[in-house]
């Protein structure tokens, strides 16, 4: 990755914001939706972050070293590489936030992108995040173990599941999957051999797998391309290794073949 990717809370606090004109409002309105306070230059020492909107390069490249130097994130208009942060476009489901970002390679195609998800992604993403957060206690009661805790949410969370993102959510689903008797999935085994190791030769149900899995066993030559598909959390172990008792584990075997033979699947 060129960058790490942050969500920087702001409510309350001031933001630079340096220049006139349309780029600099447009900045300007960026912090105000956010919560933030834009702020002009001569406030610097009460900030943490600002954003440099001049069309004069000199004028800007001299901004962004003064703010730099009094201890200040920049991020300049057009410029990544004065940057210690870019901006990425922003699809807003309140709480509920995807952001896009090409490192400031494009700004239009991160533009793009967002506009696609924003034609995927259902308006109900915000009231299904905000009815979790509220049930957050009634899931930790209901669900004490911590990794009994996350398969179960996992399972909810998937396709076809209980709170799949997709469908349509209606009040009182949360309290309804809670009550069920059936919400935590079992342990499960997947054994997929893969035609390589090109991440962009996964087929869909072996990058969901890999993203939804507790453990990854693999061959040694499965490339790290591959295994950062899983989630950042999730044990690694190289083959041979026995798969644990408890939730799902996905073995990855890289094959000599055209296509990738069909994958096992075993339930405790």
């Amino acid at each position: 990755m060129h960058s790490l990717p942050l969500f920087h809370r702001i409510r309350g606090e001031r933001v630079v914001v340096v220049g006139t004109g349309d780029m600099a409002a447009a900045k300007a309105r960026l912090v105000e939706r956010s919560g933030g306070l834009p702020c002009p230059e001569t406030e610097a020492h009460h900030a943490r972050i600002a954003f440099v909107a001049l069309e004069d390069s000199r004028a800007a490249e001299a901004a962004a070293l003064r703010l730099k130097r009094a201890g200040l994130l920049v991020n300049v208009a057009d410029r990544p590489d004065l940057c210690d942060f870019t901006l990425p476009s922003v699809l807003d489901r309140d709480p509920v936030l995807v952001a896009v970002s090409t490192g400031g390679a494009s700004a239009g195609l991160a533009k793009h992108l967002r506009l696609r998800l924003e034609a995927i992604l259902p308006q109900s993403l915000g009231p299904l995040a905000t009815a979790l957060a509220a049930a957050r206690d009634a899931i930790r009661a209901r669900f004490p173990d911590g990794n009994a805790r996350r398969r179960a949410i996992d399972t909810a969370l998937q396709e076809g599941g209980a709170l799949d993102p997709f469908a349509n959510f209606e009040a009182g689903t949360v309290q309804q999957w809670l009550a069920a008797r059936n919400a935590t999935k079992r342990s499960e085994v997947l054994d997929f051999t893969l035609t390589s190791s090109d991440p962009e030769e996964l087929t869909l149900r072996q990058a969901r797998a890999l993203g939804m899995a507790d453990t990854v066993l693999h061959d040694p030559q499965v490339s790290e391309e591959v295994l950062v598909r899983a989630r950042a959390d999730a044990v690694r172990a190289a083959l041979p290794a026995t798969p644990p008792e408890d939730g799902l584990t996905v073995i990855l075997r890289l094959g000599q073949i055209t296509a990738s033979s069909p994958a096992r699947t075993s339930a405790k």
